[in-house]
């Protein structure tokens, strides 16, 4: 099985034995050329594939499937939106079946998932090991949105649309989490209060630098340019605890957790993961945003001696493990 992770600026791959085994132990990257179009972007896909293969010394004609994740939103089949999606703006891709695509152009088996979906896939695989089939989880992923997957039984949900999982679009509770005067968030999307408009790195951009910069008005961050170069750097400085960053991830560690609630009560995961730029982080700035979450999880006696929170190993080559053990589950199936 090949696993195929396409992303607006690289493809990563990897691929995997029938024994469980992932041939390659790095990253594997090459540019996706999305925005060049589908055609461009399927054949940087099918290079993508044939530059994995090379490095591990597999022939193409032994691939079973492949597992392809993309960002969403998409249809379960692999339709992009036909309003585009986050990597997909140009109007050439709406309504574009890429699974349906680099299938035909292979003829093998494309399985397809969203992103986020395969690397919550790939960190329930980690986490609970040979025992991934009787369990559930939810993971929330951190990047320039929210990303995120539900797991049920060790496969995903991924609703009648395609849309399940898309835990960034969940409203949550705003009192308590914004302070005095703080405007509501708003999302990309156009929704209000929703957890992405709060845990995102256009979270930080668009709602939460431009008010803390008002509490902070003397911070070397009001000096760094644009919004967005400044946004960007956030994360360093919390990393050395600076208070105005550290204000910032209280308030994106408080929504994940209100989010972990909601799921809790619909469906009870035994694993809560949390990924994205905080895995990049150094050790401690990982366990005390993680411990943050956790706080700001509230869930009853029962559930909290039965679940586990935990960041997603592996962050980077998630996404393209994910979609292979997706394409393993399936043919299994």
């Amino acid at each position: 099985m090949v696993g195929l992770d396409n992303g607006g600026n690289c493809n990563s791959a990897t691929v995997l034995e029938d024994s469980g085994r992932f041939l390659v132990d790095r990253l594997f990257e090459s540019p996706s050329r999305v925005r060049e179009g589908p055609e461009v972007a399927i054949e940087a896909l099918v290079g993508s594939l044939d530059g994995v293969l090379s490095l591990t010394g597999v022939e193409r004609e032994s691939v079973r499937a492949i597992g392809l994740g993309t960002p969403g939103p998409a249809s379960p089949d692999g339709v992009i939106s036909t309003k585009g999606a986050t990597n997909f703006s140009e109007p050439a891709w709406h309504g574009f079946d890429i699974r349906g695509a680099l299938e035909r152009r292979l003829g093998v088996p494309v399985i397809y998932n969203n992103d986020g979906n395969v690397a919550a896939l790939y960190a329930h695989h980690t986490h609970f090991g040979e025992n991934w089939a009787s369990h559930s989880s939810v993971s929330a992923i951190v990047g320039t949105g929210l990303g995120g997957g539900v797991i049920e039984a060790g496969h995903v949900i991924r609703g009648a649309a395609g849309m399940a999982g898309e835990l960034g679009h969940v409203h949550i509770p705003m009192e308590g989490l914004l302070a005095e005067g703080q405007p509501v968030p708003r999302c990309n999307c156009g929704f209000f209060g929703d957890v992405e408009s709060v845990a995102s790195l256009t979270g930080i951009e668009h709602n939460l630098l431009p008010y803390w910069l008002t509490r902070f008005p003397d911070h070397e961050l009001a000096a760094k340019g644009s919004l967005a170069q400044a946004a960007k750097l956030v994360r360093a400085y919390a990393d050395s605890q600076d208070p105005l960053a550290l204000e910032i991830f209280t308030q994106q560690a408080m929504a994940i957790g209100r989010l972990f609630t909601i799921a809790g009560n619909f469906v009870d995961p035994g694993a809560y993961f949390v990924g994205g730029g905080v895995v990049e982080a150094s050790p401690r700035f990982r366990e005390w945003f993680l411990t943050r979450v956790r706080e700001h999880t509230f869930l009853r006696e029962e559930q909290l001696e039965a679940a586990t929170f935990a960041l997603i190993a592996d962050l980077d080559m998630a996404g393209a493990r994910g979609a292979a053990l997706a394409a393993f589950d399936s043919l299994d199936a």
